[in-house]
């Protein structure tokens, strides 16, 4: 027999009754009341019909009532089957039928789906009370709690299938790996049908510890609210989300961050410029890089600040396995063998928090599963210490010419070059069809002093010849999956579609980089560049082409600092948001005729111009508007009437310019604003 969560948490509810076991914003649990409310739930899905063995989907929300509902589906001594809380409505029932699930609880429509499957409201389960009488009956080590759905590279979903064993060696390994401790207040920002987040979550309960959840990182100030409210000391976070954090929270971000105890990283590997860079920023917090999967769970740690402080040689590592986990590499014959660098395999692992195979494929299962070790895909050799290194998945390996490349090892290097933020390294067939496969890196550049050649060069200098990309390709941005992680076989479909050649020309390149700037170096702009960027302002549509609007340039730095204080001084005396400006060259004051109909409109498309303008140069920008209220109040009026604004203009932007002094925050954009009707 092993532990459960349902007999822990009973312990802890006895134990530490008014203890906050989960929360999210205002909406709270203590470890008493979460007891409560997972045997409300429980009566109430057994009055629906659930009954121990049936399969139960569900969306997994950032909120208590998922985590009530998992335990409570285990109460019931039910599987529970995890869908992304943003899944369509397909996916949704594919999964659903695919798993034969009894009950699926979301508040998501499933239209159009509505007869192929039951649905109950999760809201609305989660506040009932059921009056039947039901009690817990301890399961088997090997009954099923649990599948976990990936779509993996086939792009067909296919159920992890989880023991009570496995997901108890699981958590305990994430305790034992991370060093988790019962006072911790975890923060998961992270989609909770995931693996990683699952287990931190499940690690966080069993040791009696407080989990604060958060709806994704599109803004890294939910980071720093959480961190208020919560007192938080350790986050769960996935490696593109550092960098997401890093630009929103720029010179802010060590402060910040340094706040937590410990970061552990998943669901990807940190670069050797993360490690660093992490390392060498939150000195006092504790950064740990995590390999793991769905079919495993948290199985490789490594203590990335111990490693570079006392290892700096073996930065680039995966770290060395537990105790009680074993790793193995295996030949393309599938034979195990003592791998090193120059003759890398398949990692191969085994202990106790492995799944038990895959829901309904038995083929798949035979092909992952033998003789008790779990094979994987990833490409790995181990040094003469034991630290074992990822090389990437056994398909991405790039063969040229007979020699393996290690699209990690490219990335890792290239990550180093300063005027790029993100790159990912692909093998395409050789386009004059002698090395087989040659390497191509894809680039997201940081500032407009990207220049090809020059990191061409960089890489020369570190990488040996065959490994140094035959092709760069600039885009805005790397696709990614919804935990964040490279989606590599989009750029071989952007490859195969565009070959070498540009994927967006200048103008589309400066419109989808262009970022808000709030802070500047104290240097001036060119008065010929600064009437450049007025021009593309006056070159912008008009409607009907009256032209009615007028550019007021304030670039003396004593007016500047007038403008800001009777702004500050007229926003709060009329209850008007104000964000102010640092140190800008100079400011555009973009105003129209109040008379005029279009005047918004106008306005607004000659204050882009003019940001995108700036943006070409390198000149960073901030469109700020608390002015557009505020014309007729005083002291802003007075000001503006003696920079010679007309009264009866509108001042429907206020554009603050100059050379940025860190890069602008990049937000996630939403993609889900389209709508074709054909």
């Amino acid at each position: 027999m092993v532990e459960t969560l349902i007999q822990r948490i009973e312990e802890l509810a006895q134990k530490q009754p008014d203890k906050l076991a989960v929360a999210f914003k205002n909406d709270q649990l203590t470890y008493s009341g979460l007891n409560v409310k997972i045997h409300d739930v429980a009566s109430r899905m057994s009055e629906l019909g659930i009954e121990k063995g049936d399969r139960v989907l569900f969306s997994a929300v950032s909120k208590p009532e998922m985590a009530v509902l998992y335990l409570a589906i285990q109460y019931l001594g039910a599987v529970a089957v995890f869908i992304d809380k943003n899944a369509t409505a397909q996916n949704a029932v594919t999964i659903y039928k695919d798993a034969d699930a009894k009950l699926f609880f979301t508040d998501k429509p499933v239209k159009g789906y509505e007869d192929e499957c039951k649905v109950y409201s999760l809201r609305q389960v989660y506040s009932e009370c059921g009056n039947r009488e039901i009690s817990y009956c301890l399961p088997q080590e090997d009954d099923l709690a649990e599948m976990i759905y990936t779509s993996g590279t086939t792009g067909k979903p296919k159920g992890c299938m989880l023991t009570y064993k496995a997901i108890n060696s699981i958590w305990m390994n994430t305790i034992r790996g991370i060093g988790m401790r019962e006072d911790d207040i975890t923060l998961i920002p992270l989609p909770l049908n995931h693996s990683f987040a699952l287990r931190v979550f499940r690690a966080c309960l069993y040791i009696g510890a407080t989990v604060v959840l958060q709806n994704g990182f599109t803004f890294a100030k939910d980071i720093e609210n959480n961190l208020d409210r919560y007192a938080c000391t350790a986050v769960a976070i996935v490696p593109a989300s550092v960098e997401t954090i890093a630009r929103q929270m720029q010179d802010k971000f060590p402060e910040i961050m340094g706040r937590f105890r410990y970061i552990e990283v998943s669901a990807g590997s940190l670069s050797v410029d993360q490690r660093k860079r992490l390392t060498r920023q939150l000195p006092n917090t504790v950064i740990h890089n995590t390999w793991g999967s769905s079919e495993s769970g948290g199985a490789l740690f490594l203590n990335v600040t111990d490693i570079a402080k006392n290892r700096p040689e073996k930065i680039a590592t995966l770290g060395r396995p537990l105790d009680g986990i074993s790793v193995r590499t295996l030949d393309e014959n599938g034979n195990a063998f003592e791998s090193h660098k120059a003759h890398p395999g398949r990692m191969s692992i085994r202990g106790d928090m492995q799944m038990s195979g895959y829901w309904n494929r038995p083929e798949l299962t035979a092909d992952t599963l033998k003789d008790g070790w779990l094979t994987t895909g990833d490409m790995i050799y181990r040094d003469e210490d034991g630290y074992l290194y990822m090389l990437g998945r056994a398909d991405d390996i790039i063969n040229v010419g007979g020699e393996k490349v290690s699209p990690i090892e490219v990335e890792n290097v290239a990550g180093e070059y300063e005027n790029i933020y993100e790159c990912a390294c692909i093998g395409v067939e050789d386009p004059e069809g002698v090395l087989g496969n040659v390497p191509v890196l894809f680039v997201a550049a940081k500032n407009n002093k990207y220049s090809e050649d020059d990191l061409r060069h960089f890489l020369s200098l570190r990488l040996e010849k065959y490994k140094v990309p035959v092709k760069f390709v600039e885009v805005v941005e790397l696709p990614r999956n919804s935990m964040q992680k490279v989606d590599k076989h989009a750029l071989k479909g952007m490859w195969e579609r565009k070959g070498d050649n540009s994927l967006f020309n200048e103008t589309i390149q400066t419109i989808m980089t262009r970022r808000s700037v709030r802070r500047f170096k104290d240097e001036q702009i060119d008065r010929e560049l600064i009437q450049t960027i007025l021009r593309a302002g006056y070159y912008a549509p008009s409607g009907h082409n009256m032209q009615t609007w007028k550019f007021t340039v304030i670039a003396n730095k004593k007016e500047l600092e007038r403008l800001k204080a009777a702004a500050r001084e007229t926003a709060k005396a009329n209850d008007v948001y104000f964000y102010g400006w640092d140190n800008p060259a100079l400011i555009i004051l973009v105003s129209n005729d109040s008379r005029n109909a279009y005047g918004c409109q106008d306005a607004s498309c000659a204050t882009e111009n003019m940001m995108l303008a700036a943006w070409s140069f390198g000149i960073g920008s901030v469109w700020l508007n608390p002015l557009m209220t505020l014309r007729d109040r005083q002291p802003v009026k007075g000001l503006l009437d003696e920079y010679g604004v007309p009264e009866n203009h509108t001042v429907w932007s206020a554009v603050a310019m100059g050379y940025p002094v860190a890069d602008g925050v990049q937000l996630k954009k939403n993609t889900e604003v389209i709508k074709w009707i054909e």
